[in-house]
């Protein structure tokens, strides 16, 4: 057999190539374009997880001290009778006021605060070990801005459970605006001490009072910036001594951390600070958020008193700063909401995750479809999903939560504080009922 030249043998080689080559360009081709033509499966959106609250309005009715402003409330069963009440802080008419709950489901209100210049923030302590609760009034003289030094601390002391007397404790201070009891001195007998925030105007204080009993106090300035909002304490790095937080707002919008080393010593740390001079800090408030037995902090920020148009910020929202020991913080911002205030936390709807609650004080009311209340469902993996709960009643800058009803079902209540316009769609104290 005759075999072919080795020209003619290399050219059917490199035909084969060629065709090889081509071949496989052509299948590639077919195969881009046949995916192209193939349109992508449907994205399924999963609708908002469903849970919805009918409002009650519960204590005076509107009108009563002419437009509300309820500055700060509380949950607490104030009388020790089983049954969680109200306190809370009405700015215009400057009193301090206690919605009782007797029997289950009725409420009754009374004022044990009388004459209680610009009350900006209440709590319950048993200040001198009595057994009893007494209430802790954080006061400015003056809910609006104002630098004079019309600040006062005032407890109620609670005689039987049905009558207060009241204790200035310091006054002709930086205008104060909360206070909270906590063992920070390390005393043997019961005694507690006071955290206490000061925002002042443009200038302003952070203190603790040393109680040193029979209703005596020596204050200790641990910092001397201006517009402290909120000094929650807990025991953040797990030594066994109580510490207090500090969120400090106007140019400053950062969290401060008070570490108690015991003598009456706090070492001061920043743990998380904002370059937005504007960020507008609104709440501060110490949960167990991830509960790995850490306090945490939820932090709000939609202030909004000193624009001249008063209105939401698009940098407005709720963060959440982690806890991770050794005075260390993670800052985890959970979403954006306009104007927001009063964060809560509670397990809302009965997975054993703690949800969280924010409401707004300033918004775009002109706009229908402003949101006034908002809870954020957690999947427990810390992820939360907002879910608006009411655009009216509007203008509401303080909330809680807890087991009113008795049913293991937290209620959310909500106050209303209308020093601006518009004046309608107003409330006072607001129970919302889950349905």
């Amino acid at each position: 057999m005759r075999l072919p030249s080795p020209a003619l043998f290399a050219s059917v080689l490199f035909g084969l190539a060629i065709a090889g080559f081509f071949g496989v360009v052509l299948t590639q081709w077919r195969a881009t374009n046949r995916l192209a033509a193939t349109p992508p499966p449907e994205r399924k959106i999963s609708p908002p997880p469903a849970i919805a609250y009918t409002p009650t309005e519960i204590g005076a009715p509107v009108g009563t001290t002419g437009r509300p402003w309820v500055t700060n409330l509380r949950l607490v069963d104030l009388d020790q009778d089983g049954l969680l009440d109200v306190i809370y802080c009405e700015g215009q008419a400057n009193t301090v006021r206690w919605i009782r709950q007797s029997p289950r489901g009725q409420f009754t209100e009374k004022i044990i605060g009388e004459n209680t210049p610009g009350p900006a923030s209440v709590w319950a302590s048993d200040v001198n070990g009595s057994g009893r609760l007494d209430v802790l009034v954080g006061c400015m003289g003056q809910i609006m801005p104002n630098n004079d030094r019309i600040g006062s601390v005032i407890v109620l002391e609670n005689l039987d459970n049905q009558n207060f007397r009241r204790h200035v404790l310091v006054e002709g201070i930086a205008r104060v605006s909360d206070v909270r009891g906590a063992n920070l001195a390390g005393h043997t007998d019961g005694r507690l001490d006071l955290a206490v925030g000061q925002f002042g105007y443009d200038q302003g204080e952070t203190r603790w009072m040393e109680n040193k009993g029979d209703w005596q106090f020596e204050s200790h300035v641990v910092n001397s910036q201006s517009g402290c909002v909120h000094t929650p304490v807990a025991d953040y790095d797990g030594d066994g001594r109580m510490d207090f937080a500090a969120l400090i707002s106007q140019e400053w919008e950062e969290v401060h951390l008070f570490l108690n080393r015991g003598e009456g010593r706090f070492e001061e740390s920043i743990v998380w600070g904002s370059t937005n001079e504007d960020y507008g800090s609104s709440g501060l408030e110490a949960i167990d958020l991830n509960q790995d037995g850490k306090p945490d902090l939820l932090y709000t920020n939609g202030d909004g008193f000193d624009y001249s148009v008063r209105g939401p910020r698009p940098w407005h929202g709720l963060q959440w700063l982690e806890n991770l020991g050794g005075g260390r913080f993670a800052f985890h911002r959970v979403g954006d909401m306009p104007g927001a205030y009063g964060p809560a936390a509670a397990d809302l709807n009965g997975d054993r995750h703690l949800d969280l609650v924010t409401v707004s004080g300033f918004n775009d009311w002109a706009d229908p479809d402003a949101i006034s209340l908002v809870v954020w469902l957690n999947d427990g993996r810390m992820n939360f999903t907002p879910v608006v709960i009411a655009k009216t009643p509007n203008q509401l800058i303080t909330s809680a939560a807890g087991d009113l009803d008795g049913n293991g079902v937290p209620v959310i209540v909500t106050g209303g504080f209308h020093a601006f316009p518009p004046y309608e769609n107003m409330s006072n104290i607001t129970l919302w009922r889950k349905r």
